[in-house]
């Protein structure tokens, strides 16, 4: 079996927004290429929500399809105490964000080895295990 994939919210609204061509191509591709691996937190589907209500104009009719497709597509996890937990220790340990420390801890406590995002730090290494991957780097967008 493949590694997990945990992909952060950026990537998510860069695959269904055209605001940004090329990226929006990387996004799609990681997506396609790792459908059977990918996961996602319910942070991370709410943020995907919020953005598309307000930056796409999508209608609630669109918001409940896109939740119903990501779900019967993808593992979903629920935020849990344990990852409130170990997000405060990675926050201590690493000076990351409440969100992104959130995101990272939902990717380690579901077993995932990569995590694109590209708000973090590229190439950093969480507790030997997770690898944050920022897929823009090499664009120029």
């Amino acid at each position: 079996m493949k590694d997990k994939i945990f992909i952060d919210t950026n990537i998510w609204l860069y695959a269904f927004m055209e605001q940004d061509s090329q990226k929006s191509s990387i996004a799609k591709e990681i997506i396609n290429e790792n459908i059977e691996q990918i996961c996602l937190s319910t942070q991370v589907l709410n943020e995907i929500c919020i953005n598309l209500l307000k930056k796409a104009n999508y209608s609630e009719e669109e918001i409940k399809k896109l939740i119903s497709n990501l779900d019967n597509v993808y593992e979903i996890y629920p935020i849990k105490v344990e990852d409130c937990l170990k997000a405060s220790e990675i926050r201590d340990k690493f000076y990351i964000s409440y969100w992104d420390s959130l995101v990272i801890a939902s990717a380690l406590n579901n077993g995932c080895s990569i995590l694109y995002s590209e708000d973090m730090q590229h190439n950093q290494i969480i507790e030997d295990q997770l690898k944050i991957i920022n897929p823009f780097l090499n664009s120029n967008g």
